[in-house]
């Protein structure tokens, strides 16, 4: 989406303080309008088609099946594949990360997080990008990162690894010093070595050899 859109979000989560929260959170920044809210599956899947979200931020429990906004990510996105959905969630092990990206999520969010993560989460989000809440990614990389991968390049396992910290393309290429299309190009690499379809399986997939390892 273009830079000077406003940032349309749909908040799907069956706690009603924390949804009023989020959208007190994200109706104080410029650019970014929650749209609806949402307490369970079927209202979500109803209302991001009707109200054509940019970014859904989904609670991982619904209606206290936890795994239930996994079922919901995965239905909104059938409906509409550009959709970019970060998963919010009090749990942070790691294989409810894995399985949220795995079910087509963009980013994961603890529900600790400061409004200035929620917020840039959400940005990251809208343009395309894959987050991750720092907390996780520093300790999923921190040790057991994602630079021992067989296969990919020096360049693509840095890439993947910015990108699991929440980087967007047009970060990592003004770090790297490197064209947003180069940047691109090295995540579509790296996302055909992995065999993925997306660049958020790919950060997936290698997050997850590292911990079956």
């Amino acid at each position: 989406m273009a830079e000077t859109s406003e940032i349309r979000v749909l908040v799907v989560d069956d706690h009603t303080a924390t949804r009023s929260g989020i959208k007190a959170i994200l109706d104080s920044e410029v650019g970014i309008t929650v749209v609806g809210e949402a307490t369970n599956v079927e209202s979500a899947v109803s209302m991001a088609d009707r109200r054509k979200p940019d970014v859904v931020v989904m609670d991982l429990q619904l209606d206290g099946d936890m795994g239930g906004g996994f079922a919901a990510t995965r239905r909104v996105l059938d409906a509409d594949p550009e959709v970019g959905v970060m998963m919010f969630t009090a749990f942070g092990e790691h294989h409810l990360l894995t399985d949220g990206l795995e079910a087509g999520a963009r980013g994961f969010m603890v529900k600790d997080a400061t409004p200035a993560e929620m917020v840039r989460g959400v940005r990251i989000v809208a343009e395309g990008g894959a987050y991750l809440d720092p907390s996780l990614s520093a300790d999923l990389l921190r040790g057991r990162g994602i630079g021992q991968i067989p296969g990919l390049s020096a360049r693509e396992r840095e890439i993947l690894a910015m990108l699991a910290d929440g980087e967007s393309n047009r970060e990592i290429a003004a770090k790297l010093y490197l064209s947003t299309e180069t940047v691109r190009t090295h995540v579509r690499n790296a996302m055909r070595k992995l065999d993925a379809d997306t660049r958020t399986q790919a950060v997936a997939l290698a997050i997850r050899q590292r911990l079956i390892g």
